[in-house]
């Protein structure tokens, strides 16, 4: 049986307070967050909530809104996503969201309590006229006072300092899985892209958002090797969203084993350890998870949600809902 005297405890917590820095002095190996995964499951949220706690107030959490600008049509085949033009999942495609539209919705979002807005576009790569029309859109959603996040796909150096200028704050990319699982996810984009992606918007002055998805059939060795992908970039992400998968009908991945619940718990738990000061957010599949696991996920050291009744187009619990959940748990939100 394995047990906690069996894992070098003390050589994890330096490691994690040397890690706690914007810049890593210190690589994790995978042994390493392997080692963390393995823990009895107190013993391993003991940890996270102890880290937790030296960088926030563990009874507030940060809301963000997401909001799709194009939908469908998505030349890639990621085998989670409805968008994709691979799949008959009855997701129409659109043209890009006009502008007056998109500050509407932010301005919805603020109303509800979003601190920081989302916008999102199915597209493989923008081109030169789209990135004139999303600069706008960051504009004038900087204007009303909120963060602005905003994930397009593929980005050059150009594109990503085009998007700096218009003052985006956040650009989200996410790792989706460990490399060596990603090519059973994807095989219209290989793993190196998204890396090349993520050093353009860091070189550019933007702030990182990346995460990835349980639940796609990966064993907890690619959980593990996910994590330890992103803890090692270099900083590791300002924001790091955890999703569960939403299976949705017409996609390849739409008949997967759902995950284990303690398992989802474990991988929030790990990113929280290995990624001290990052924002951990709980969000797609979160309408499918009940109140006690949500519960679980903040003590687990998640500290941001994804909030309103939409993600890019798989529903989200509704707005009052998470209300009265953070209530009954006596959690703040963060102005």
């Amino acid at each position: 049986m394995t047990t906690i005297s069996t894992i070098p405890m003390t050589s994890l917590r330096s490691q994690a307070s040397r890690r706690s820095s914007p810049v890593p002095s210190a690589a994790w190996h995978l042994s390493d967050v392997e080692a963390l995964f393995e823990l009895p499951f107190m013993d391993l949220l003991f940890e996270a909530q102890r880290t937790h706690r030296q960088h926030f107030n563990p009874n507030e959490v940060q809301l963000s809104t997401l909001l799709s600008i194009k939908t469908g049509g998505c030349p890639e085949d990621c085998g989670y996503c409805p968008q994709s033009a691979h799949f008959d999942t009855g997701v129409e495609a659109s043209k890009l969201m006009p502008l007056v539209e998109v500050v509407a919705a932010a301005k919805a979002a603020k109303a509800q309590g979003a601190t920081r807005f989302c916008m999102g576009a199915a597209w493989r790569s923008p081109k030169a006229r789209d990135i004139e029309s999303v600069s706008r859109m960051v504009e004038e959603v900087k204007a009303l006072g909120m963060e602005t996040c905003m994930t397009l796909g593929m980005l050059d150096e150009g594109q990503a300092q085009a998007l700096e200028e218009a003052g985006l704050d956040y650009y989200n990319h996410n790792l989706d899985t460990a490399p060596e699982f990603y090519g059973k996810i994807i095989s219209t984009r290989d793993f190196q892209e998204r890396l090349d992606t993520i050093s353009n918007v860091r070189k550019a002055g933007i702030k990182v958002c990346c995460g990835g998805i349980v639940g796609m059939g990966e064993s907890r060795s690619h959980r593990a090797g996910l994590i330890t992908e992103l803890a090692n970039l270099e900083p590791y992400p300002e924001s790091v969203p955890i999703n569960q998968l939403v299976r949705v009908p017409g996609t390849p991945l739409a008949d997967s084993e759902p995950v284990d619940p303690f398992e989802f718990v474990r991988t929030v738990a790990v990113a929280r350890i290995t990624m001290p000061t990052a924002m951990v957010r709980l969000s797609a599949g979160r309408e499918q998870m009940d109140e006690a696991l949500q519960a679980l996920c903040f003590v687990a050291g998640a500290n941001s949600i994804f909030y309103g009744d939409r993600l890019l187009t798989t529903s989200n619990p509704q707005a009052e809902r998470d209300r009265a959940l953070l209530a009954r748990l006596g959690i703040q939100v963060q102005s």
